[in-house]
């Protein structure tokens, strides 16, 4: 892990995230809960503003993790694969799937001969979604034609993407109806190391302690679905359970406050008041040193001498 990391803010911004930027780098393509931004047939403030202001929409979280040699490693095939994959401008190498919630794999459709009729691409995901997949159609259409190639990985074993930069399942504890579900731990080899993890039921349920790991990492990309109770009425938020951006806040500022490690809130439900950034929530927020991710934000993994502590920037 690298400590006293600092790069000019203009490289942290959205945007196309070509160089300067050095690789190896990591590319954070949507940000939303599955369901993305506006909300289908929602009239809250947020949605209503991302419905009359285009450049206020949001897709959905997905993350993309960029070799040295122009490689890139997707995680998490979204409803707005399309889109972000015409970011990147090519298909990836490798689509890695944290688990079977309708925002993080159904992506894969765009595979199939309907429309692209990909060949052979990679997918890893736990033996318990690679079964999923296989089993149950359309998803096993692309299995059969060819157009997936599916990969099992396990929880805690290291997944060499190239000579530097690897990814680790780590199994998490989420509503598990049709999969288990997995965050991913990207490192490179002598560089930095962020954590992926859009989706938890608990923290206190997770095999691992959050402080513990989180003083190892330069980055945390996290569940921040909800900020606080009270935001769906009629909801019951026991049926979906995450942990509030709140009690994240709360266990993780003495990390904040002592290491250069960046905690970032992605996966937001429609409902959250981060998505402005002008609200009460969000200003008390970046005070005490967190983040709320926007779109297109990267996150440079290369090694670099120690020039003191930048934060990346909040930008829409």
């Amino acid at each position: 892990m690298v400590r006293g990391w600092q790069f000019p803010l203009a490289l942290l911004l959205l945007g196309a995230c070509a160089a300067p930027v050095p690789a190896p780098y990591a590319r954070l393509l949507g940000a939303a809960q599955d369901g993305g931004i506006p909300h289908v047939t929602c009239p809250c403030a947020n949605c209503a503003q991302a419905a009359s202001r285009p450049s206020w929409a949001h897709r959905v979280a997905a993350l993309a993790v960029v070799g040295r040699d122009g490689r890139w490693w997707l995680i998490d095939a979204t409803p707005d694969f399309p889109e972000q994959v015409a970011d990147m401008g090519s298909l990836p190498s490798g689509i890695l799937l944290t688990h079977a919630h309708i925002g993080h794999y159904t992506g894969l459709m765009y595979l199939g001969r309907e429309a692209l009729g990909s060949r052979s691409l990679p997918v890893y995901c736990s033996a318990r979604m690679t079964e999923f997949l296989r089993q149950n159609g359309p998803w096993s259409q692309l299995v059969a034609l060819g157009q997936i190639e599916l990969h099992t990985v396990r929880s805690g074993e290291k997944l060499a993407l190239d000579e530097e930069l690897s990814i680790t399942p780590l199994r998490v504890p989420h509503r598990d109806e049709l999969s288990d579900t997995c965050a991913f731990l990207v490192e490179v080899r002598g560089g930095r190391r962020l954590l992926y993890l859009p989706d938890i039921d608990a923290w206190e349920r997770w095999e691992h302690d959050l402080r513990s790991l989180a003083v190892t990492l330069d980055y945390l990309l996290v569940d921040g679905t909800f900020y606080s109770s009270g935001e769906l009425p009629g909801r019951a938020l026991a049926e979906i359970p995450h942990p509030f951006v709140t009690h994240t806040v709360e266990l993780l500022e003495p990390v904040v406050n002592g290491t250069n490690a960046a905690v970032v809130f992605l996966h937001l439900n429609h409902s959250n008041p981060l998505w402005n950034p002008d609200t009460a929530a969000a200003r008390a927020l970046r005070e005490r040193g967190f983040w709320a991710a926007p779109q297109l934000r990267c996150f440079p993994l290369a090694p670099s001498p120690a020039q003191g502590r930048s934060a990346p920037a909040t930008a829409r």
